[in-house]
């Protein structure tokens, strides 16, 4: 099976083009040697004799009891959907899938970057209307913490230090762990809040209010026909 695919001219070529990648010793001329007899009826191609001629590094030959033909991955891959027609849909199917993966996680990653940039606007208007200036650094970081805490209890249900005590086994915070509907929300409320931290209203009632308006937004990202991308 594989003197059979070897020989193929296309088959040539891809490894051809693979060794020029990724071997500074492959000897190209002895592969276009190689090239020009593909596919003439009395043309035959090992393994071995590719390895031996061109210097290939790309497939490996070993003999004896636990001998074998192996290859790198990329020419697995290749060889494998050359002579299966299954397995080259399956190798699509999930290249596509890693890929819808890895938007997801851009996607995640971008919410929660968003969200540490509004949190600066946040913390400015903490810093600008609720923090005298003699108050010393750590009281200054207790202002922050619970002004956090009331974004976190409006959005989660919980603060800060009750999450830590229930996760104890995970790095981070909750936000780290936060869906992207759920950043989305609070990137919203994270100026929301700093609105309302300006205009002077008591933390009891900016509590009431996020939370109203947490409520609200997470109810529309999750529902709005069209937006599941979001989940």
């Amino acid at each position: 099976m594989i003197k059979n695919w070897i020989r193929n001219r296309y088959a040539i070529e891809f490894l051809s083009v693979w060794e020029q990648i990724n071997n500074p010793f492959f000897k190209v001329v002895e592969s276009d040697h190689f090239k020009m007899q593909a596919g003439l009826t009395n043309f035959v191609l090992s393994a071995s004799e590719w390895i031996e001629k061109t210097n290939a590094v790309g497939i490996i030959v070993k003999k004896g009891k636990y001998g074998g033909t192996y290859a790198h991955k990329d020419i697995a891959f290749e060889f494998g959907s050359a002579i299966s027609v299954s397995f080259k849909l399956y190798l699509i199917t999930e290249f596509q899938r890693l890929k819808e993966e890895e938007q997801k996680q851009i996607g995640w990653s971008a919410k929660r970057e968003l969200a540490k940039i509004n949190y600066r606007i946040h913390t400015d208007a903490i810093k600008h209307n609720l923090i005298p200036q003699e108050l010393t650094l750590q009281q200054t970081a207790l202002v922050y913490a619970n002004e956090a805490d009331v974004l976190n209890v409006a959005l989660f249900g919980i603060t800060a230090k009750e999450w830590r005590e229930q996760n104890p086994d995970l790095k981070g915070n909750m936000r780290d762990y936060a869906t992207i509907n759920e950043l989305i929300c609070l990137s919203n409320m994270e100026n929301l809040n700093a609105v309302l931290i300006d205009e002077n209203i008591p933390q009891s009632e900016r509590l009431i209010k996020l939370n109203r308006i947490a409520i609200q937004q997470m109810s529309i990202l999750e529902n709005v026909e069209g937006r599941e991308f979001l989940k």
